[in-house]
C-alpha cells in the first residue's frame, strides 16, 4: 500500500511539474502571438506533432538588437552633425538679413510697455525677434534649434508679426514685408540642401526600421521554435505518463465498450473529430479523412480505449456544462467566458485526465491489497 501511495505521489509530482512548465510556456506563447498579430508580420507555420523547422540561415545574417542600437546611436550623431552644418550655413543668410539697413526694428523684443502697445499680446500670440533667434542658434545646453526649418519658421514669424500688428501703409509693415520677400528668396535657394538631408535621413530611418523588424522577427521566430519544441517535449512526457497509467489499468469490460460506442455518437462534430484522431494515432491505417468511417470498438487496443474513455467523459461533461449555462443565461454567453473555456482545453484538462486515472489505479490496488 505504501508503494502504491508513493507511485501516486510520483505521478502527481510529475504532472505538477508539467503543468508548471506549461504555465510558463503560455506567457511566452502570448508574447509570440502578440508579435504575429500585427498584420504585416508573417506568421511561421507551427505544428504540435513535431519540432518546428525554421530557416536558420536567415537568422545568421540578421543584425543583433545590440548592434542595431549602436548603429542607431551612430546614425543619430552623424545626422545631428550634418544638421549642425546646415544651420551653420544658414547663419550666413541670417546675418545678411539682420545686417540689412531696415532690420533694426526687429533686432530686439518689442518694448510693449515703453511704446504703450496695450493690445499687442491680444493680437500677437507668439512674439519673436532676431536676438531671441540668435541666442537659440548659439545655445549649447540642448535647448537650441534641432532643425534648420525651425530657424526659418521663426525668422518668418518676426516679419509676419510685424505685418499683422502694423498697418499696411506704416513703415514697419513695409520694411517687414520687403525683408520677408528677400529672406524667402534666399531660403528657396538654400532649400534643396535641406531637402537632400531630409531625404537622406528618411532613407536611413526606413532602413533602420526594416532592420529592426528583421531582428524582432528573427528573435520571435527563434522563440516560437523553442516554444514549439518544448511543447513537443511536454506532449511526449504526457504521452509517457498516459501509457504508464493505461498499463496499470484493468481491461475495459464489454459493457464499458458498448457505452463508449454510444457516447461517441453523442459528441459534437469537433469533439468526434478529436476522438477519431486519438484512434488514428495508434492505427496508422485508420481512414481518418474518409467521408464515412466504420469504427470497431472491439478491435482497439486497451491504450486507445482508455484514452477514448477519458476524452469522451470530459467532452460530454463539458457539453452538458455549456448547455446548462446556455439555458441559465438565455443563450447570452459572454466573450470572456468563451475565451476562458477555450484556455481550459490545455493544461487543466490534461492534469485532470492524468490525476483521475492515477486515482483509479490507486483505488484498485488498495482493494487488492486489502
Amino acid at each position: 500500500m505504501e508503494g502504491t501511495s508513493a507511485k501516486v505521489e510520483d505521478f502527481k509530482g510529475r504532472v505538477d511539474e508539467i503543468i508548471t512548465k506549461v504555465d510558463k510556456l503560455e506567457h511566452r506563447v502570448n508574447e509570440v502571438e502578440q508579435f504575429y498579430s500585427t498584420p504585416e508580420i508573417k506568421q511561421p507555420s507551427t505544428s504540435r506533432n513535431a519540432p518546428i523547422l525554421i530557416d536558420k540561415d536567415k537568422e545568421k545574417h540578421v543584425p543583433s538588437m545590440k548592434k542595431l542600437q549602436q548603429d542607431a546611436s551612430r546614425r543619430e550623431a552623424a545626422a545631428a552633425k550634418r544638421m549642425q552644418e546646415l544651420m551653420r550655413q544658414f547663419g550666413t543668410i541670417f546675418r545678411q538679413i539682420t545686417q540689412h539697413k531696415w532690420a533694426w526694428p526687429f533686432m530686439q523684443p518689442v518694448d510693449v510697455e515703453g511704446l504703450g502697445l496695450h493690445d499687442y499680446y491680444q493680437i500677437i500670440d507668439r512674439p519673436m525677434d532676431f536676438s531671441t533667434i540668435k541666442n537659440q542658434m548659439e545655445a549649447k545646453d540642448g535647448t537650441g534649434y534641432k532643425h534648420v526649418r525651425e530657424i526659418c519658421a521663426d525668422v518668418c514669424l518676426v516679419f509676419k508679426n510685424a505685418m499683422k500688428y502694423n498697418d499696411e501703409k506704416s513703415d514697419v509693415h513695409v520694411m517687414a514685408k520687403t525683408l520677408l520677400e528677400k529672406f524667402e528668396e534666399k531660403w528657396l535657394q538654400f532649400l534643396p540642401k535641406v531637402m537632400e538631408e531630409e531625404k537622406r535621413r528618411e532613407g536611413e530611418e526606413a532602413e533602420a526600421r526594416f532592420n529592426m523588424q528583421l531582428a524582432q522577427e528573427a528573435a520571435h521566430m527563434k522563440l516560437a521554435r523553442d516554444i514549439n519544441n518544448e511543447l513537443y517535449e511536454v506532449d511526449m512526457h504526457i504521452e509517457e505518463l498516459r501509457e504508464m497509467i493505461v498499463k496499470r489499468c484493468r481491461r475495459i469490460s464489454i459493457a464499458e465498450k458498448r457505452k463508449l460506442g454510444i457516447d461517441l455518437t453523442k459528441l459534437c462534430p469537433e469533439d468526434l473529430s478529436k476522438a477519431l484522431g486519438i484512434i488514428a494515432q495508434n492505427n496508422p491505417s485508420f481512414p481518418l479523412t474518409a467521408e464515412n468511417v466504420e469504427l470497431d470498438i472491439n478491435a482497439q487496443s486497451e491504450s486507445t480505449l482508455w484514452r477514448l474513455k477519458f476524452f469522451v467523459k470530459d467532452a460530454i461533461k463539458d457539453e452538458h456544462k455549456n448547455s446548462n449555462e446556455d439555458d441559465d443565461n438565455n443563450n447570452n454567453i459572454t466573450k470572456k467566458y468563451a475565451a476562458t473555456a477555450q484556455n481550459n482545453d490545455t493544461a487543466s484538462k490534461r492534469k485532470k485526465e492524468i490525476c483521475d486515472a492515477v486515482a483509479k489505479v490507486a483505488k484498485r490496488r488498495n482493494k487488492k491489497l486489502g
